[in-house]
C-alpha cells in the first residue's frame, strides 16, 4: 500500500511538472497522502484537571516517537510526578528530558518513563529543578512554537541550552539527535533513576567502550510507580547504549538517600528528597558502579550546530537482550533512515483501515485515532522472542509475541472488538500471555489490569473473559480453550456475583452487572466447547443483574450482605459513586449488554426506555466533557448510543454517534474529552466513525451506524478471515445527511441495522443511501 502511494505522488508530481492544472493536482495530492501523514500525536496530549474539569483529567497520550506495538518509545517528559500517567502535558513549559518507556492515556499516577536522556550545556545539575525557576536543575523551557509531533519522530527545542533535541523508533530500541551550540562545557546525560510517579530503586551502568555502556535500572512498588506502588509494578529496564561521539570518560552522580525515607511518589517530590539530589556527589570518570540513585554523563566540547547521537536497545529480559535488540535493529547512525523506517512502519499498520471522503480534520482525528489503538498491548519480548515471566524467569516462545499492558476494564469494550478485525494475531497474543501469565505467577485467576507481569487489581470485573469468549465466537481463538476455560470458571468463582447472586459495596452496581456479563461470556465459552454443564450454571448466573433491580425506584441499586437495600440517595440514580465506579447509576445501569431485552423489560419496555435514553443524550453539554448524564469522558456509557439500534429506533442511533464523533474528538491537544484509556477511546471513534459498533463482545452482531466517511475499507487477515477486505460506501454522506435511508450488502437490499461478523469476515460492501432525515422504516 505504501509503495502504491509514493507511486502515485511521483505520477503526480510528474504530471505537475508537465503543465497540468495546479489546484487539481494539490487536491488529488491531499487526497492520497499516506496514513501516517494524517496522525498527530499531540492529539491527548495534556493531563489538566482545569481543562478537563474533573481529576481524571484529559487525554494523557504521549507526544514521542514510537513504531506499532513497540516496546520503546522515545518521549519528551515535562513531569514526574502527580496523576501524569504519560509523563508529558502540553501545557508545562519545560522538558526534563526524554525517555524510552512511557504509558498512553493512564491514569493513577502512571509508571515507566525510564533511561531519561537530557542534552545540556554549562554548569552539571544532578537533580530536575522546578518549573519556574531557571537554572534550578537539569530541565530546560522549551520552544513550542517549533515542536514538532509526527508518527514516529518528535523535536523540540531546549532554549535554556540552545539544543535541538530530535528522536526516532524502532521497534525495540531508539535513538536520539542532539544538535549542540558552541560551547566547551556541552554533554549527555542520564538520570538513571528517573520514573514516571516514583523512582527506580536501584540502578547500575557499565562502561563496554568509549563510546558504549549498558546497565539496569530496577523498579519496584516502594518506589511508587504504577499507582504509587499500589498497582504492585516490579521490572527491570536494561539498555545498550552509544553516542556516536566518543567520550574520553563517562562522569556520574549518587545521591545519597538516607535508608529511613521513604521513596513513593509524594517523597520523592517534596524539596527535601530534591534537595538530596541536587547535592549528589559527582565523579568525573567510572567504569562500573551500582547504588540507589545514579546518573551518568557525557562531556564534550562542542562547535556549533556540531550534532551528537545517541542510541539505545531496551530489554525487559537482561543486557544481553538489550544489545541484541539495539545491533539487530539500528546497526549505523543515519537518523533519518530510521526514521524514515518508522514512518513505513506506521504507514503499513494503518493501512490496516483506509478512510475517504470526510473533511481532512476528521481524517486526521482518525487516523491518529486508529494510532493511540496500535500502541497497546506492546511487544514485552526481545527481538530473539526472549521475554521475563510472571516467575522471575526467562522464558521464549516462537507460538506467540508476548505482550503487556492489558487495560481490561477500558479495552474489552471497543479496542479489543477493533482488533479482532483488523489485527487478530495480537488479540491472541494477549490472550495467550495472561493465560501464561497466571500459569507463571501460580494465580487461579486472569489478571484484569496487567502491566509488566504484574497483577495490580486496577478498577472492577473479569474483562479477559471478555476477549476470551469473543475470539472463541468469532472462530479466531488461537489459545489453549481448555486452559483458557479452566480459568474463566475459576476467575468467575473468585471473582464474581457466587451464591449470592449480586456483589455488595464498594461498586456493588458496577461489580454486579459487569460481573454478570462475563459470568454470560463464561456460559458462552463453555457451550462453544461442548460444556453444558457449566454453561447452565453460568447462563444463571449471567442473570443476576436482574438481583439489584428495585422496581419501587425503577433502576439499579445496591444491596447490603444481608440483602437489604442500601438507602437510596437525595440524588438518586444521579447520585456519584453510588454503587458504581467512576460514575453513577444512571449511567451504569446501562451495562446489560449480553441481555439488552430483559433489562428493557425491566425498565419498562421499550418506548420508556428510548425516552429516558433521549433525555440521557439532550442533556449532556455541548462540548461533552465529564458530566453526570452521557459521559463520554468514561468508558461505562461507552455502547449506550447503540442500544437505541436494539429497541427500534436506529436513526436515533445514526444521529448521536454522529454527534459524539463531532463533539468530542478534534485535532487538537484538548481533542479528547477524557483519558485515552490505552486505545479505549479512539478505538470507539475509529468504530463508530467508520460506521460499526459492537455492543456485546462474545455475540457476534456489529451495530450498524452513520458513517463519519464517504468510504471506509477494512483489510482483513487472511489466516483468520475469508475475505481480503469490508468495504462500507455511504453515499451522499455529509454534515446534514446523517441518516440512513437504505442500505444493500454485496449488491442486495439489507434493511436490518446491524450485520453479523462473519459477514464481514467473508469481505465484501455494504452500500449506505445518506439523507438528512431519518427514514423509521430502515432497520425494522
Amino acid at each position: 500500500m505504501m509503495y502504491r502511494i509514493i507511486a502515485l505522488a511521483t505520477a503526480l508530481g510528474l504530471i505537475t511538472a508537465c503543465g497540468t492544472d495546479r489546484g487539481q493536482t494539490q487536491t488529488a495530492e491531499k487526497q492520497e497522502l499516506a496514513p501516517a501523514e494524517y496522525v498527530n500525536p499531540l492529539i491527548g496530549a495534556s493531563t489538566s484537571t482545569g481543562k478537563a474539569g474533573i481529576y481524571h483529567g484529559l487525554g494523557k497520550t504521549f507526544p514521542g516517537a514510537t513504531t506499532p506495538y513497540g516496546l520503546v518509545q522515545v518521549s519528551p517528559n515535562t513531569i514526574t510526578g502527580g496523576d501524569n500517567g504519560s509523563g508529558y502535558s502540553y501545557e508545562h513549559t519545560t522538558i526534563e528530558g526524554f525517555a524510552f518507556t512511557q504509558m498512553s492515556g493512564i491514569g493513577w499516577y502512571g509508571d515507566l518513563g525510564n533511561f531519561l536522556v537530557t542534552p545540556t550545556t554549562g554548569t552539571l545539575h544532578t537533580a530536575r529543578g522546578k518549573e519556574g525557576v531557571p537554572g534550578s536543575g537539569y530541565r530546560s523551557k522549551y520552544a513550542k512554537e517549533d515542536e514538532k509531533a509526527s508518527a514516529g519522530y518528535y523535536a523540540a527545542t531546549l532554549s535554556d541550552y540552545g539544543i535541538r533535541a530530535e528522536m526516532t523508533a524502532a521497534p525495540h530500541s531508539g535513538m536520539l539527535r542532539f544538535t549542540f551550540p558552541q560551547n566547551k562545557q556541552s554533554r549527555v546525560q542520564i538520570d538513571l533513576a528517573r520514573r514516571v510517579g516514583g523512582t527506580s530503586t536501584r540502578q547500575y551502568v557499565k562502561v563496554v567502550d568509549d563510546h558504549t555502556i549498558k546497565g539496569w535500572m530496577e523498579c519496584t512498588p516502594d518506589g511508587g510507580g504504577w499507582g504509587n506502588g499500589d498497582g504492585q509494578a516490579r521490572y527491570t529496564v536494561y539498555f545498550y547504549a552509544q553516542f556516536s561521539k566518543p567520550f574520553k570518560k563517562l562522569g556520574a552522580w549518587q545521591a545519597d538517600i538516607p535508608k529511613d525515607w521513604k521513596r513513593k511518589r509524594e517523597d520523592i517530590e517534596s524539596d527535601r528528597y530534591q534537595e538530596q539530589v541536587a547535592k549528589a556527589a559527582v565523579t568525573d570518570s567510572v567504569t562500573e558502579l551500582e547504588g540507589d540513585h545514579l546518573g551518568v554523563f557525557a562531556e564534550y566540547e562542542t562547535q556549533s550546530d556540531e550534532q551528537i547521537l545517541f542510541k539505545s536497545g531496551i530489554s525487559f529480559v537482561s543486557m544481553d537482550g538489550a544489545e541484541k535488540n539495539l545491533q539487530k535493529e539500528i546497526t549505523g547512525w543515519d537518523f533519518d533512515g530510521l526514521h524514515k523506517q518508522a514512518t513505513g512502519l506506521w504507514n503499513n499498520a494503518l493501512s490496516a483501515m483506509k478512510v475517504s471522503g470526510g473533511s481532512e480534520e476528521e481524517k486526521h482525528i482518525f487516523y491518529t485515532a486508529l494510532y493511540h489503538t496500535m500502541i497497546d498491548p506492546r511487544m514485552f519480548a526481545d527481538v530473539d522472542g526472549s521475554f521475563a515471566g510472571g516467575d522471575g524467569k526467562v522464558h521464549q516462545s516462537s507460538e506467540y509475541t508476548r505482550r503487556t499492558i492489558f487495560s481490561g476494564w477500558d479495552v474489552f469494550r471497543s479496542q479489543f472488538p477493533l482488533q479482532s478485525l483488523i489485527n487478530p494475531r495480537l488479540v491472541n497474543d494477549m490472550v495467550n500471555s495472561l493465560l501464561s501469565l497466571a500459569d507463571e505467577r501460580k494465580k487461579s485467576y486472569l489478571e484484569r489490569w496487567e502491566l509488566l507481569n504484574a497483577y495490580s487489581g486496577c478498577m472492577i470485573g473479569n474483562p479477559a473473559l471478555s476477549v476470551i469468549a469473543d475470539a472463541s465466537a468469532k472462530g479466531i481463538a488461537r489459545f489453549d480453550k481448555e486452559k483458557a476455560l479452566r480459568y474463566a470458571v475459576q476467575t468467575s468463582n473468585q471473582f464474581g456475583n457466587g451464591d449470592r447472586g449480586y456483589t455488595v459495596e464498594p461498586f456493588g452496581i458496577s461489580n454486579t452487572l459487569e460481573y454478570a456479563y462475563t459470568e454470560w461470556c463464561t456460559a458462552s465459552f463453555a457451550k462453544s466447547l461442548g460444556k453444558n454443564d457449566i454453561a447452565t450454571d453460568f447462563e444463571k448466573r449471567g442473570q443476576s443483574y436482574r438481583n439489584i433491580f428495585d422496581k419501587t425506584n425503577g433502576w439499579f441499586r445496591p444491596k447490603d450482605a444481608q440483602g437489604n437495600w442500601k438507602p437510596w440517595p437525595a440524588k438518586g440514580r444521579m447520585a456519584d459513586d453510588y454503587g458504581s465506579v467512576e460514575s453513577n447509576p444512571y449511567q451504569q445501569g446501562w451495562f446489560v449488554p449480553h441481555d439488552v431485552p430483559g433489562m428493557v423489560e425491566l425498565m419498562g419496555g421499550r418506548e420508556k426506555v428510548a425516552a429516558d435514553l433521549t433525555g440521557f443524550f439532550e442533556k449532556v453539554p455541548e462540548n461533552m466533557m465529564w458530566n453526570g448524564y452521557y459521559n463520554h469522558a468514561n468508558e461505562p456509557v461507552h455502547h449506550v448510543p447503540f442500544l437505541f439500534n436494539q429497541i427500534g429506533k436506529p436513526w436515533l442511533t445514526q444521529k448521536w454517534t454522529r454527534e459524539i464523533c463531532r463533539r468530542a474528538y478534534h485535532n487538537s491537544v484538548e481533542g479528547l474529552v477524557g483519558n485515552e484509556d490505552v486505545g479505549q477511546m479512539s478505538a470507539w471513534y475509529v468504530l463508530a466513525a467508520g460506521g460499526l459498533y459492537q455492543v456485546c463482545p462474545g455475540k457476534n452482531r456489529f451495530e450498524i451506524t452513520s458513517p463519519v466517511f464517504g468510504k471506509v475499507t477494512v483489510r482483513l487477515d487472511p489466516a483468520y478471515a475469508k475475505g481480503k477486505e469490508f468495504t462500507i460506501i455511504a453515499h451522499g454522506n455529509s454534515p446534514a445527511n446523517v441518516y440512513i435511508q437504505s442500505a444493500k450488502l454485496n449488491g442486495k437490499a439489507y434493511n436490518q441495522c446491524f450485520i453479523d461478523y462473519h459477514d464481514i469476515a467473508a469481505g465484501g460492501t455494504l452500500e449506505l443511501t445518506m439523507g438528512p432525515k431519518p427514514n423509521q422504516e430502515f432497520g425494522q
